[in-house]
């Protein structure tokens, strides 16, 4: 598996784009999965110059706009590059509702016109949902609006994904195991209700028994002192492999 990070940012970081994850399955040479869509992730999907048929499944782990309001633009997208395969949107309760609210606003009476179907698919907390050769587990993150984490197992590869939000007992448990966690640490410590911090990511990995970290959603003024902070911690926290990834920065599995 090829973990791509399109971006990396929080809401209004004008250095990184809005966190969005890209996933390939290497083994097979196709298949793609993209992890959330904000506002300023599809033109870093389109830079990739990729085939409109490759991506076969999103993930909005919530509505906040720096999540899910890139996913009209991406949906132009196909549509102006002739897309035909199916693509399949899994996101918390109402998500269909919420792409149509949105395309309807961005892009009126183009969701009817596309010329190729999506698959919707409404996620509860301790629900899985199994799509081709992926299984997909969720949990619902401490965040000021329903946050669903996320447990992503592909070819004997598994990704957690947070979303956004602190971690709760429920993502505990999902994490578990995992290859990698990939969480939002948006402070060095728990300052800000509803976000998670460096800290806290660090005590959840070990917890969880995982060897790799990648912290994304950082604090954009807090972004350059975090090298350094994480540096201090590394002696504590010496069997993780702490990872601060930047735009365009790829991982293998």
């Amino acid at each position: 598996m090829e973990i791509h990070f399109l971006g990396v940012g929080e809401a209004c970081d004008f250095n990184q784009p809005n966190t969005s994850i890209l996933l390939k399955n290497t083994e097979t040479g196709g298949g793609r999965i993209l992890l959330d869509c904000g506002f300023s992730v599809p033109h870093q999907y389109f830079a990739l110059q990729p085939d409109a048929e490759e991506l076969e499944i999103l993930w909005i782990s919530h509505f906040h706009g720096d999540h899910f309001l890139g996913t009209p633009l991406l949906l132009l997208w196909f549509w102006e590059m002739g897309r035909q395969t199916p693509l399949h949107i899994l996101g918390p309760p109402g998500v269909e509702a919420k792409i149509t609210q949105a395309m309807e606003l961005a892009y009126p009476n183009l969701l009817c016109r596309l010329g190729f179907s999506i698959v919707f698919h409404d996620m509860k907390s301790v629900d899985e949902v199994t799509i081709a050769d992926t299984v997909w587990q969720a949990a619902n993150t401490e965040h000021s609006q329903l946050c669903l984490s996320l447990r992503l197992e592909l070819h004997g590869r598994t990704v957690f994904y947070s979303g956004d939000g602190r971690p709760t007992p429920m993502t505990q448990s999902l994490a578990e195991g995992c290859d990698i966690i990939i969480h939002e640490a948006y402070e060095f410590e728990d300052t800000t209700p509803g976000h998670g911090s460096i800290a806290t990511c660090l005590d959840f990995a070990r917890n969880a028994g995982v060897k790799h970290l990648a912290l994304v959603h950082v604090q954009r003024n807090i972004r350059p002192q975090a090298k350094t902070f994480i540096a201090d911690l590394k002696k504590k926290y010496a069997e993780i492999t702490i990872l601060l990834p930047e735009r365009g920065s790829r991982i293998s599995l």
